[in-house]
């Protein structure tokens, strides 16, 4: 692949990753992804104005509690507590660019089924003193591994499980793969990003990241558009929310593509029990990646398909449907998922046979968030 190519591979993953199977246009983005380069921003995007009609949208919600972890400094948590008798423990790792808010949809039925929620801000992200860059997967490996210590001593006989969305589906793989790991019940990946890019891409975003650390990208300037999710009130939310990046650094693009690669190599050696759930609508991760990572993975791996699921699970229209699914798996983990995604699931891999991966390009600026 051309350092052409690999650059304009390597800029699709700012803010998300987007997928589009268009060679005429693609030959278009070259000479534009350094057009882009050359005009981008060394400082952090602010946020939109609140919209008028509807405040609440923009409103920050104060971390319930905060700890300290030795190296990484404050870290933010939100706690959504169960519902009567707790039956288990879940740790919510965000996405990129993400932050503690992403559960706060999914939570409350969680809660309802008897299950604690504790989300964190990642360092790097949310209202984290590292907002915006890149603290290392090993740091961010590190604090999500302290954390499930701290709540197992905090609730102790009570099974922790680790939920993951996209890049904190990444990290829950790492981690699942560690044989140092604090005792985890079960681990639950949603979307994760398990996209292994090229060596050469891989080089292409270090190098990037060497020269121009203070870089922020945004993508606004490519005219490609990707849906991340269809549910508009959840990603209105996801929007206007304070504690959203609304753009990325080059160190924290070079980070994630480590992270990625790494998650790659260890997802066939997670240890415990594993629930995969994957939507059909997925434009940031493609179907052929995640096949592959699938077919990785351990055997005793549970797959879940929602079609109508788009990458951010839980801020789609099919978000009930994934979390009673998750509900599910973790309270009667014998029966089949109430979806359907088990089925759904063998007939989506059967149908991923020979299938080649799309060419990856450049999503513009927060149009991913929103269909078009």
């Amino acid at each position: 692949m051309s350092i052409h190519g690999r650059a304009c591979t390597l800029s699709m993953m700012i803010r998300r990753i987007a997928v589009l199977s268009n060679t005429h246009l693609s030959r278009l983005l070259y000479p534009a992804l350094f057009v882009m380069l050359a005009a981008c921003s060394t400082h952090e995007a602010a946020p939109p104005a609140t919209p008028a009609r509807h405040p609440d949208l923009a409103r920050l919600i104060p971390a319930d509690r905060t700890v300290t972890i030795a190296g990484v400094g404050a870290v933010p948590l939100r706690i959504w507590p169960a519902r009567g008798a707790e039956h288990a423990v879940i740790l919510a790792l965000h996405g990129f660019n993400d932050s503690r808010d992403a559960w706060e949809r999914p939570a409350p039925a969680l809660n309802a089924a008897g299950m604690t929620v504790i989300a964190p801000d990642l360092p790097g992200f949310g209202q984290t003193a590292q907002r915006g860059g890149w603290v290392g997967t090993d740091t961010l490996l590190r604090t999500v591994s302290t954390l499930a210590t701290s709540i197992g001593r905090e609730h102790p006989g009570v099974p922790l499980y680790v939920v993951g969305e996209s890049m904190g589906g990444a990290l829950a793989i790492v981690l699942a793969s560690q044989t140092d790991t604090p005792p985890v019940a079960g681990y639950i990946l949603l979307a994760p990003a398990v996209w292994d890019l090229d060596a050469g891409t891989r080089m292409t975003s270090h190098l990037i990241a060497a020269l121009a650390p203070r870089w922020r990208l945004s993508g606004h300037e490519l005219p490609v558009h990707v849906t991340a999710a269809d549910d508009m009130l959840a990603l209105a939310r996801l929007y206007y929310d304070p504690l959203t990046l609304r753009d990325t650094s080059t160190v924290a693009l070079s980070g994630l593509t480590d992270l990625m690669h790494r998650a790659a190599r260890a997802d066939a050696h997670m240890h415990g029990r594993v629930l995969v759930i994957y939507g059909g609508h997925d434009q940031v991760i493609p179907a052929p990646a995640m096949a592959r990572a699938w077919r990785r993975m351990p055997q005793a791996t549970r797959h879940d398909y929602i079609p109508g699921g788009y990458h951010l699970l839980l801020r789609s229209r099919d978000a009930n449907r994934v979390t009673a699914d998750m509900t599910s798996w973790i309270t009667t983990p014998d029966s089949f998922l109430p979806s359907g995604g088990d089925m759904a699931a063998a007939a989506w891999m059967a149908d991923q046979k020979g299938r080649a991966g799309p060419l990856p390009i450049l999503p513009g600026w927060m149009d991913w968030i929103a269909p078009q």
